[in-house]
C-alpha cells in the first residue's frame, strides 16, 4: 500500500515515518502490542484515504525491550533512515532518548511515559508529552475525591497505593503538596516489585481503614490488589486507578467483584467510538487488520488510537502550514497548532502550544459496573497551577 501511493507523476512519494521503539517482550507486554496494532491500524486507514497530502504514512515497530541502551540503537538506527517523530513507551527508555532527541531536534512523543515537567515547552522544546503526565492525573484523581466531600477534604485520609520505582513514584510530590493544601491526610503505602505479594500492604491499609486509595499499578498487580481487598473486606468503590487497567484485568479479577472500582483516563473506552468503527469497516472486515480483532477490544487499543490520531493529524497540519515534505521543524509547528482536538470524541481534547506541550492533562473519572465504565466526572484539569509550580521548579533544574 505503502509504495503504491504516488505524488507528482511518476515518482513514489517518500513516506512519513513514524519510529515505535517499543517494549514488546518484557514489562510492558500488558499494553504495547494493542498500542502499536492500533498505530499500524491507524497508519492503513490514513493511506487507504491517500495518505497525508499526497505522502503515505509508515509506522515502524521495533522491540526494545524496555532497556534504555536498545532504545537508544533503535533511535539512532531509525534517526539514519529518515525518521524524525519516535515514541517509545516506556520511561526508562524515554529518559535515556530525551537528550538525543533534543540535541538532534527530533520529535519526541512521550504520552503517559517520562518526565512530567516535560510538558515545559520553553526548555523541553522537541518534547511532547501530550495527554495527562502522572503529576496531573493524580491531581485529578484528588479533585474528585474533593467533589465527593463537598468540597472539604480536613477530615479524609486518602492512602496511595503504589509500585517502588519511578513509575510509581512519581505523583508523591504532587500528592503531599496537595495534602497540605487540602488538609487531607496522605498515607504512602509502597508495593515491591513486581506487585505479587501485596499482603502486608492490605492488611496496614485494613488498620488504617483511608477513606480512598489512589493506586499506581499495573496488569496484574491490580488482580493481587482485589484479591487482598476481599480478603481484608476493603470495599472495591475506594480504588482509584492510573490509567493503565484495562479489559483483561477486570475480567482477571472478575466483573462482579470489580463493580465499583474506579480508573482515571483519558480516553473512551469499549468498541463505540467512531474511529474505531471505521476501521473495523476498512480493514477488520476485509481481512486486513494488523493483529487479531480481540486486542481491538481493549481501551489500551483506543489509547494507541488516540496518541497516533495526534501524530497524524499534527502531519496534517505541518503540510498546511508549510507543505511537503515535512520535516522535523514544521512537523513542531503542526503539533503547536493542535486546539481542542479530540479525534471525533475519542479522548480528551487537547490544546498544544509553543508553552504546553501536554496538551492541556484533562481526565475523567470512571467506575466499573459490572458491564461496562460508567464517567463520574466530565474531563477535567484541576489544581494547574499547583502542578505547574512543579513543573517550573522541576525543569528548572534540567542541563542539556
Amino acid at each position: 500500500m505503502i509504495g503504491g501511493l504516488v505524488a507528482g507523476s511518476q515518482t513514489l512519494a517518500e513516506p512519513f515515518k513514524v519510529g515505535v521503539c517499543y517494549d514488546l517482550s518484557k514489562a510492558y507486554t500488558f499494553a504495547t502490542p494493542q498500542v502499536s496494532q492500533a498505530a499500524m491500524d491507524l497508519a492503513k486507514l490514513v493511506n487507504i484515504k491517500g495518505g497525508i497530502g499526497g505522502e503515505p504514512v509508515e509506522v515502524i515497530v521495533r522491540d526494545h525491550g524496555n532497556e534504555p541502551q536498545r532504545g537508544i540503537e533503535c533511535y539512532s538506527k531509525l534517526s539514519r533512515e529518515g525518521v524524525f517523530v519516535f515514541d517509545t513507551l516506556s520511561t526508562p527508555v524515554s529518559l535515556a532518548i530525551l537528550p538525543r532527541a533534543m540535541a538532534d531536534e527530533r520529535i519526541l512523543m512521550q504520552s503517559l511515559v517520562g518526565r512530567g515537567d516535560a510538558v515545559d515547552g520553553t526548555v523541553f522544546d522537541w518534547v511532547y508529552p501530550i495527554g495527562p503526565t502522572y503529576w496531573g492525573q493524580a491531581a485529578n484523581d484528588v479533585a474528585y475525591i474533593k467533589q465527593l466531600h463537598d468540597g472539604d477534604m480536613s477530615d479524609v485520609k486518602v492512602g496511595f497505593v503504589y509500585f517502588d520505582y519511578p513509575f510509581g513514584q512519581e505523583p508523591i510530590e504532587i500528592l503531599q503538596t496537595l495534602a497540605e493544601k487540602e488538609g487531607f491526610q496522605l498515607d504512602l503505602y509502597p508495593v515491591p516489585l513486581p506487585g505479587s505479594d501485596q499482603a502486608g500492604v492490605w492488611s496496614k491499609i485494613r488498620r488504617d481503614k483511608p477513606d480512598h486509595l489512589i493506586v499506581w499499578m499495573l496488569g496484574g498487580a491490580h488482580v493481587v490488589a482485589s484479591k487482598e481487598m476481599q480478603r481484608n473486606r476493603i470495599p472495591m468503590e475506594k480504588y482509584i486507578s492510573v490509567n493503565w487497567l484495562n479489559e483483561v484485568d477486570i475480567a482477571n479479577i472478575g466483573k462482579e467483584a470489580a463493580i465499583g472500582l474506579k480508573r482515571g483516563t483519558n480516553v473512551v473506552g469499549g468498541p463505540d467510538v467512531a474511529l474505531r468503527q471505521e476501521i473495523m469497516t476498512e480493514l477488520y472486515d476485509k481481512g486486513q487488520g494488523s493483529g487479531p480483532l480481540e486486542k481491538t477490544e481493549d481501551v489500551f487499543y483506543n489509547t494507541g488510537l488516540a496518541m497516533y490520531s495526534i501524530v497524524f493529524e499534527a502531519a496534517r497540519k505541518a503540510v498546511e502550514l508549510e507543505g511537503l515534505p515535512i520535516t522535523a521543524a514544521s512537523y513542531k509547528a503542526g503539533l503547536e497548532t493542535l486546539k481542542d482536538y479530540d479525534a471525533n470524541g475519542l479522548m480528551a481534547p487537547i490544546t498544544v502550544t509553543p508553552d504546553d506541550h501536554g496538551g492541556g492533562g484533562k481526565t475523567r473519572i470512571e467506575m466499573w459496573d459490572g458491564v461496562a465504565w460508567v464517567p463520574q466526572t466530565d474531563w477535567i484539569a484541576e489544581y494547574t497551577d499547583v502542578v505547574w509550580d512543579v513543573v517550573k521548579e522541576s525543569s528548572s533544574k534540567y542541563e542539556q
